[in-house]
């Protein structure tokens, strides 16, 4: 559930085609555009102003920046892109696709924005990340990136020692019972009509996680705005003041559909990434992904990383294209010479 972040500086749109552009303003799409940037590339960042971690107090896990509010984060990122001359520009995709004719070793593509602009590009880094859908449970939405959390490595610290309950949707719930184990004693599993076998019911007595089979009808919000606690469908209140929930992720693909790139499902219903090789790479010649849109369980730092390794690859490529050229233009001189 994306939430829009403050309004920032953008900058114009080029007529000129770029070496490259990016869809998606997140640590995967900034770092990547910064290393194409400080390569001397041509380079425009298309930023929807919607990060997925826009309701978090703090990045976490993140060695040297652990706690930087996310939008300062994103804020010092596009700093440092404009730094080098690369450009960003706030807005949305609403459609990507080769552009015609499009020579295989060296393509083109244009990308269409939902205000009318358009950007032509000689490569794509689509770091557009993803959405995640929560359990149907009234009142659980309002609570997300606070009092709802789902990774244990984001925001466990920061529950340590609260009671903590989790709303199971299927097997992945008992991995994630485990891991917020570690972190609070007072941990309460809520099945939801999900199977729990015998099994595992011992193993969570065994570290004194509480199992309830009730059905669960709403999570109450308390006086302090808070996690009151989870409703069963009897009526009865478990206190709880954290819940904890394995959502199900989507890569962001609104407007790619031009692209024709291909998605795959993750088992055990984690969602749907975009299928990317090494790098980043994708089965289009000329386009790259990185961050969340295809590694549903990166955070901040490891999306970074593989947008910075895909941002090094695509200069690598246009470096050959640009040599491969450079050699045609020559042969063609010196022939007509």
């Amino acid at each position: 559930m994306p939430v829009t972040t403050a309004v920032y500086e953008t900058d114009e749109l080029p007529e000129e085609t770029v070496d490259a552009v990016v869809v998606g303003g997140g640590a995967a799409g900034l770092n990547g555009a910064l290393m194409l940037a400080r390569s001397r590339r041509s380079v425009v960042v298309v930023d929807s102003g919607t990060p997925r971690n826009a309701p978090a107090d703090g990045v976490h896990g993140l060695l040297g920046l652990d706690g930087t509010p996310p939008a300062e984060l994103l804020r010092r990122g596009r700093e440092e892109v404009r730094r080098y001359g690369g450009l960003v520009v706030a807005g949305e995709a609403a459609s990507a696709a080769p552009a015609a004719p499009s020579a295989e070793a060296d393509p083109r593509f244009t990308v269409t924005l939902t205000d009318g602009g358009t950007l032509t590009a000689r490569r794509l880094l689509i770091a557009t990340g993803l959405r995640e859908v929560l359990p149907d449970v009234r009142g659980l939405a309002g609570h997300w990136g606070h009092g709802v959390v789902h990774c244990p490595y984001c925001h466990g610290w920061e529950v340590r020692d609260e009671p903590v309950g989790i709303l199971a949707v299927g097997p992945a719930s008992v991995h994630h019972a485990l891991l917020f184990r570690q972190l609070t004693d007072d941990l309460v599993y809520f099945t939801r009509g999900t199977e729990l076998d015998e099994g595992t019911r011992a193993r969570f007595a065994a570290r004194g996680v509480r199992v309830v089979d009730t059905p669960v009808e709403e999570v109450v919000t308390g006086e302090d705005g808070g996690i009151a606690g989870v409703r069963l469908i009897d009526g009865h209140l478990v206190s709880r003041r954290v819940l904890a929930v394995a959502t199900t992720m989507r890569a962001r693909t609104e407007g790619l559909d031009g692209l024709g790139l291909p998605t795959e499902d993750l088992p055990g219903g984690m969602g749907r990434r975009l299928a990317s090789g090494m790098a980043g790479t994708t089965e289009v010649p000329g386009v790259w992904t990185a961050g969340n849109a295809t590694d549903l369980a990166a955070q901040v730092g490891a999306s970074a990383a593989a947008g910075a390794l895909a941002g090094a690859h695509m200069n690598a490529d246009l470096a050959a294209a640009d040599t491969e050229a450079a050699l045609a233009a020559a042969q063609r001189g010196g022939a007509s010479a």
